[in-house]
């Protein structure tokens, strides 16, 4: 997190902001590592990606602090849940944490723009329209998942076949510091 004394309350949020992503990210491993303990290597890929998607968002936020002069800290994160007895609970984690992340994200926009910072609310056009893609893909997959009722080799086929979550590099997508991985 960046020194906040002088920053204006969008550039401190943001700051804030950075934490939350890379929190998603760790959260978003420990889900990859549970499902890759109970060998179910899709759902196990889906989520390293989503983890490293996470990581890259965080640094997008990073590189934008940059380039505009802000002091930036990289934070400490949060502990991470790692106890989970069924996939089911692990979606619906992931899917309440990209509706936090969507009200983040939002109230960020607004913040930006109640204090006039076009470039700051410009820059947060990306990640709204990204956190609609989040949402319906998580809301997507747990509802996959429900219907799985329990299978979850029903899941590893559907995302076999289904391109979920994996459209590929948006060349819209801001720049991340040290390169989006």
């Amino acid at each position: 997190m960046a020194k906040t004394s002088n920053l204006s309350k969008f550039h401190s949020m943001l700051s804030e902001q950075v934490r939350h992503e890379f929190n998603a990210s760790q959260q978003y491993v420990a889900l990859a590592v549970w499902f890759d303990g109970q060998d179910l290597p899709r759902l196990a890929k889906h989520f390293y990606r989503q983890s490293l998607e996470e990581r890259n968002h965080a640094m997008m936020i990073v590189q934008y602090l940059l380039d505009n002069d802000v002091p930036v800290t990289i934070p400490g994160i949060d502990d991470v849940r790692n106890d989970f007895s069924a996939a089911a609970d692990l979606i619906e984690l992931a899917l309440t944490q990209e509706k936090e992340v969507t009200e983040q994200i939002i109230k960020l926009a607004k913040t930006a723009r109640d204090e006039d910072d076009y470039k700051g609310e410009q820059f947060m056009q990306w990640f709204l329209k990204e956190q609609v893609e989040e949402v319906a893909q998580m809301t997507t997959l747990l509802n996959v998942v429900r219907r799985a009722n329990g299978n979850l080799f029903d899941i590893e086929n559907y995302l076999a076949r289904e391109t979920v979550g994996d459209e590929g590099n948006d060349p819209l997508a801001p720049r991340a510091a040290g390169g989006a991985l």
